[in-house]
């Protein structure tokens, strides 16, 4: 049987209009009240009317929008299909959401998008910020002046007031690969290579972070080259590994944080090192799997790229349509080891 409100309120000894103050986020209540109606409303199983609600909202539409970084490569085309998905499920409740899509990493981007939301009167925001002073205090202002709520996804930034972060825990990553890789070198040492994406990707640098601390305090043996950038290019991370090559004939291993991996393996297959330089790469999509089959890859590491465009969009909107607050400040997804063996 379906827990009606006036059930609630004659358990908790107010009215009705309390009651619905209170469950709908309508109004001002005594803290000690409110406690006490959620409280029997989740001891009675109270669930709200979805479909009711969101067609008494129907003239306040609650607009979503979702702002995404280097949109052109696999893994955030990936998390767009998230984003997709979660945007039939808010439409068919009457709401909408409105994607900026930015090519590369830019702060000046994030900006301006942000400002292009603000004037489109959304109502949250989930987005890929930059480590940039200037997006950390957009982010306060938003979420402080103009009361619209940020969820971050795939990276995240510190010090500001946004209400949690979906993606991965890229330091984990980072300490995993370097374990995985360790692992090859821990008798003989040798020199391994850093190509990382953007320095301003927090989860990219992270990813980074982790890894040299691990190698560091376990492998003291292994030499870890200064990470280089390849901007998430396949033309640009062939050219950073030849240098490297030229530089460093006896390199060991390759440790890649991001997209850029067909270009490092082709370098590597036309200098006919790519049977005895040990790859650890990430994210499972492109031609990773092709890659890791073939032996260029020797690990592969992976996170739900879906689930990091799909969650954020649907914390926003159950935090606006039901009242109901992320259940933690991280939703960290899976780190998925694979091998040619498992794929």
């Amino acid at each position: 049987m379906r827990i009606t409100i006036r059930q609630i309120a004659e358990k908790a000894g107010v009215s009705r209009g309390t009651v619905d103050r209170v469950l709908n986020n309508r109004g001002k209540v005594r803290p000690e009240v409110e406690e006490k109606v959620r409280q029997i409303a989740d001891e009675l199983g109270y669930r709200p009317n979805l479909l009711g609600r969101a067609l008494g909202m129907s003239k306040n539409n609650i607009k979503i929008g979702v702002i995404s970084q280097a949109a052109d490569t696999p893994f955030i085309k990936a998390a767009l299909k998230g984003v997709e998905a979660a945007t039939l499920e808010v439409e068919n409740f009457g709401g909408s959401v409105i994607q900026q899509k930015i090519t590369g990493i830019s702060a000046e981007k994030t900006l301006k998008a942000m400002d292009d939301m603000l004037r489109q009167e959304v109502n949250a925001i989930a987005m890929m910020p930059v480590e940039d002073e200037r997006i950390r205090e957009k982010i306060n202002l938003f979420s402080r002046e103009y009361k619209i709520p940020i969820v971050t996804f795939n990276s995240d930034i510190e010090g500001t007031d946004r209400i949690c972060f979906v993606g991965q825990n890229a330091v984990m990553c980072g300490k995993t690969a370097a374990a995985l890789m360790g692992e090859f070198f821990r008798e003989n040492g040798g020199e391994i290579a850093v190509i990382s994406g953007f320095a301003s990707n927090t989860s990219l640098s992270n990813r980074v972070r982790g890894f040299r601390d691990v190698m560091r305090k376990q492998f003291p043996k292994i030499q870890l080259l200064d990470t280089v950038y390849c901007e998430e290019n396949d033309e640009r991370a062939e050219e950073l590994m030849e240098g490297i090559l030229r530089r460093h004939p006896d390199l060991g291993g390759v440790y890649m944080t991001c997209y850029g991996e067909v270009g490092v393996c082709q370098c590597l297959k036309k200098a006919h090192r790519e049977q005895d330089i040990v790859m650890v790469a990430s994210d499972l999509m492109g031609k990773n799997y092709e890659l890791l089959n073939k032996g260029f890859i020797n690990l592969l590491i992976g996170q739900e790229a879906e689930g990091q465009g799909y969650e954020p969009v649907m914390i926003l909107y159950r935090l606006l349509f039901n009242g109901e607050p992320p259940k933690q400040e991280y939703h960290y997804t899976d780190i998925v080891i694979k091998t040619k063996y498992n794929i």
